[in-house]
């Protein structure tokens, strides 16, 4: 296959897929009736999509949706007299979020830059309403939540984390090598993202603020971000968030203590930390069995579901899941740098450091080494919101990976005809079809 920089350039009006001789040949305006007379090139050339995706998600949500049942059913029962409360939601969702997945993942992903804009200003509109107090549902002090008619209760920040990926993936895709610029790049990428992260702070929510700035630093960094930028974006990112933290409330600092000494306060403060740590203990190799706890951890269904999993389960099915979420990974990983263009690279790349730095931080509080943070397990966790827009953004994934190309490590592809060059994780470029 001949690169591009051997006398073949990216075709403006079909990056990725069509390939031009500068030195011969029909002249531009022929060569554009030669590709409308025979569209064929244009067309997509999607393959299978990757299983190793599609088997991970599909077990962690089962497993979830197992776990939130087995959680969730005494209780539920000794309360309502229904065992299916609490995973009759999560079922509806789950299947939502199924043929939510099942669209994206037919859908050209590229069709999603016509949406970006609408959808972060949809996104950024919803975490202001949802402050407003005749709006916004109050649950333990934080107002996070918006509810419409009969409908269930919508938790706007997982909307807002999809519309930053995809916003980020096309804004970075669009501006290639000018992002390595100060003003050019690292000044509008703090524009972009700090409303957001303002907005989900003042809700509060600390732990969904930091899964949007790892999300935002992530793709800054795969885009070919200046080092010395990004280290000054993080030290200041770092200082805004101590500031933010400082405004709202001692909380977090509270939670900071707690996480270096749960048992100075095993009954106040660090009762969730110690609960959750006992219960990890108690479940040993192969766990005390479904629906057998032994130890009670509050919010096992959602927050701290993952003591629910090393209880029942034992350390086998804990290492299940974080197999499961490696897996996830793995497989993101290679779908990004396969990818066919910038622009999906950018969002596989997204998508996959989305839902493993939010997994990582769910274990972590679990395990004791980060404070309670109040964020979901993907998947597994009890929460309709999270759920849905989760298996909706791995459609997007499955869309990726429907079109990656083995062609090893080179420069990812012009997505808007003017060069893409120094991305961390290139995408791959497609086999010239002139060349055959």
């Amino acid at each position: 296959m001949r690169d591009w920089r051997d006398g073949w350039e990216p075709h403006d009006e079909a990056p990725d897929r069509t390939r031009v001789r500068r030195s011969s040949g029909p002249s531009p305006l022929n060569r554009q009736a030669n590709i409308l007379a025979d569209p064929g090139p244009l067309r997509r050339e999607a393959h299978e999509p990757d299983y190793i995706i599609l088997v991970a998600v599909v077990a962690l949500s089962a497993i979830g949706i197992l776990m939130v049942y087995s959680a969730s059913a005494i209780p539920s029962y000794r309360n309502t007299q229904n065992t299916f409360q609490l995973v009759a939601p999560q079922v509806a969702a789950g299947l939502l979020g199924l043929a939510a997945m099942v669209f994206f993942m037919r859908l050209d992903y590229r069709y999603l830059r016509v949406a970006s804009v609408p959808l972060a200003v949809v996104a950024l509109a919803l975490l202001a309403v949802v402050l407003l107090p005749q709006v916004g549902i109050l649950h333990n002090g934080s107002s996070r939540w918006i509810q419409v008619g009969p409908l269930p209760e919508v938790h706007v920040a997982e909307v807002a984390k999809l519309a930053l990926v995809v916003y980020l993936s096309h804004w970075l895709a669009t501006h290639g090598s000018r992002i390595r610029s100060f003003f050019g790049g690292t000044v509008p990428f703090a524009i972009i993202v700090i409303p957001f992260l303002v907005l989900v702070v003042r809700e509060p929510d600390l732990g969904t603020a930091a899964v949007l700035a790892l999300i935002a630093f992530s793709l800054f960094f795969v885009a070919g971000a200046n080092l010395l930028h990004l280290a000054l974006a993080g030290v200041a990112g770092a200082a805004g968030g101590l500031a933010l933290m400082l405004a709202i409330g001692d909380y977090p600092l509270r939670r900071i203590q707690t996480l270096l000494d749960p048992w100075a306060d095993p009954q106040g403060a660090g009762y969730h930390t110690v609960q959750g740590l006992e219960a990890i203990s108690a479940g040993g190799f192969f766990g005390t069995g479904l629906g057998n706890d032994r130890i009670f951890v509050p919010n096992d269904v959602n927050d701290f579901i993952f003591s629910v999993i090393a209880q029942e389960l034992g350390l086998v099915g804990g290492t299940v899941v974080i197999g499961l979420f490696v897996a996830l990974a793995y497989a993101g990983i290679r779908t990004a740098i396969q990818a066919p263009d910038t622009f999906g690279g950018l969002m596989a790349a997204g998508i996959t450091a989305w839902i493993c730095f939010q997994a990582l931080i769910n274990i972590g509080v679990v395990v004791a080494v980060v404070p309670v943070t109040g964020i979901t397990l993907p998947f597994v966790s009890a929460g309709g919101s999270s759920l849905a827009v989760s298996l909706a953004a791995v459609g997007i994934l499955l869309s990726v990976s429907r079109e990656t190309v083995e062609r090893g490590w080179i420069s990812a592809s012009a997505d808007s005809g003017r060069g893409y060059g120094g991305t961390y994780i290139p995408g791959s470029r497609r086999r010239s079809i002139a060349a055959g």
